[in-house]
């Protein structure tokens, strides 16, 4: 399904996309993060605790083989990608909140993932396990830049800068590139691909950003950062599945786990760009009626 190049290139591109996401971020950031946690704390419940049994509960709900049904629990296990980052900047959202929520869903993967994973996947026919060392070698090989960058910035504030900026780049630019050279290589697949592993991989994405911004608010985030934790619940790290797939199904039933994962990883840009127009509206609107609330106290007090 993937070229051994494509394979190659797709964990170099990783590794230079958290290289990215550590020099987005600064010391005071998580200093920031620790005085006010809830944010962070809810995101954390929905990225592993919501999107793992959604991903099982739809798998189950639409009948999927044992095969498609592991691609997609384990796309529902991965943590935040740095593109939601970016759809957050687009959105008017909190930038520095789905920062620090990609950053900590990811420290946090080496032990979430097995374990959500490992809970799920037993309700699914067959051998499906995952080697804890193949999970921890892939997450240890993407926290190494994402530290590496977060020194750099600390350092030289620029040189931060333009590696964020080739970071954030680089997440959008990987998806591209799976569309590009997959989808005309797999045109057929594409068309002999049923209607329920569609409908899982892109209701995954759409039930998660519904889900992520209703118990956002239920815990009393306002708007703006109920909208930035929808984005970063409902999209999902995908290149990261497809390498964790790559590792750990060398066999013939590798391409039928990975098909949901690269799926997911195609319909999320779209959907997610869907969201990302419609929230920016939102977020206008509010700051427009703001403005003339304070315009309007400004008036009536002279």
């Amino acid at each position: 399904m993937l070229t051994e190049a494509e394979t190659r290139l797709l964990g170099v591109l990783m590794m230079v996309i958290m290289l990215g996401m550590g020099a987005s971020l600064t010391f005071k950031d998580f200093a920031i993060a620790l005085r006010k946690p809830q944010g962070v704390l809810v995101g954390m419940l929905c990225q592993y605790g919501i999107m793992p049994f959604l991903a099982f509960s739809l798998a189950k709900v639409l009948g999927l083989p044992p095969a498609m049904a592991i691609g997609l629990i384990l796309m529902g296990c991965m943590p935040g990608g740095t593109t939601s980052n970016i759809f957050a900047y687009f959105s008017k959202g909190t930038l520095s909140l789905s920062i620090l929520m990609t950053m900590s869903s990811t420290l946090v993967a080496i032990v979430m993932v097995p374990l959500t994973l490992g809970l799920y996947s037993s309700g699914i026919e067959g051998q499906w396990l995952i080697p804890r060392s193949n999970l921890v070698q892939v997450l240890a090989v993407l926290l190494v830049p994402t530290l590496i960058g977060l020194s750099l910035r600390k350092l030289n504030a620029n040189i931060g800068a333009v590696i964020e900026l080739v970071g954030a780049v680089l997440g959008v630019f990987v998806i591209l590139f799976l569309l590009v050279s997959w989808v005309p290589r797999n045109w057929q697949l594409l068309l002999d691909t049923g209607p329920a592993i569609y409908t899982g991989a892109i209701g995954l994405g759409l039930i998660g950003f519904a889900l992520g911004y209703g118990l956002s608010r239920l815990f009393r985030q306002d708007a703006r950062r109920a909208r930035t934790i929808a984005l970063e619940t409902g999209i999902q790290n995908g290149p990261l599945a497809v390498l964790i797939v790559l590792l750990s199904f060398p066999g013939p039933e590798q391409q039928q786990v990975l098909l949901i994962p690269v799926l997911y990883s195609l319909f999320i840009v779209l959907t997610s760009s869907a969201i990302t127009v419609w929230f920016r509206r939102l977020t206008t609107r509010e700051e427009l009626s703001r403005d003339q609330s304070k315009l309007g106290s400004v008036v009536a007090a002279r």
